[in-house]
């Protein structure tokens, strides 16, 4: 029989997405208050993977990834995306604040996108609400999606079902530096256990 421990600390990141660069520097404020204080921010990318959500929040799509000094427990990620998505709803434009770049009726339009989720050394996992075969129910709406594996002294590598900008050279780059910033975290963390 197996025994049961408490997992290791994992490293806290949320991929940010906009077409107003200008909000980056507000959400990462508004994060870096509630998680404590950032360790990494990626370069703003270009984001041209799916029109997935030109609807919603225009062209001319953003992305950009943060990461966040303070290790947490992986169970905390439900809290942590309830707390994102209500942090999505905050930055709503509404019908009388709307750009020319919608191409949608819709009264309310999102201005900023959030994916929070966490690394480990063998895995980044994904907070979402949608269900799916390849997800796991958490607690309070919110699942779990194993979105890349690492394959051992390699890299980052994605499923049949990762989204196509995380199958990207430039995003395997980016999440095979946070891990590397992790690793030296749990060594930390271990040399002080002994």
């Amino acid at each position: 029989m197996g025994k049961v421990k408490q997992p290791l600390p994992v490293k806290l990141i949320v991929g940010i997405i906009s077409g107003e660069e200008n909000l980056f520097d507000e959400v990462e404020k508004e994060l870096s208050q509630k998680f404590g204080p950032l360790d990494f921010k990626s370069p703003v990318l270009s984001f041209y993977y799916t029109n997935h959500y030109e609807k919603e929040m225009g062209t001319g799509l953003k992305r950009k990834f943060i990461s966040f000094q303070n290790l947490i427990d992986p169970a905390k990620i439900v809290e942590i995306k309830l707390f994102t998505n209500q942090l999505e709803e905050n930055f709503l434009y509404h019908s009388n604040q709307l750009k020319e770049n919608f191409s949608s009726s819709n009264s309310t339009h999102r201005r900023i996108n959030l994916d929070p989720g966490y690394l480990t050394l063998s895995k980044l996992v994904l907070a979402t609400t949608k269900n799916f075969q390849h997800r796991i129910y958490l607690r309070k709406g919110i699942y779990a999606e194993i979105t890349l594996k690492f394959k051992k002294g390699r890299s980052f590598e994605p499923w049949e079902w990762t989204y196509p900008d995380y199958k990207s050279k430039e995003y395997l780059n980016i999440f095979n530096h946070l891990r590397k910033i992790y690793n030296r975290q749990i060594l930390n963390l271990e040399e002080e256990k002994n």
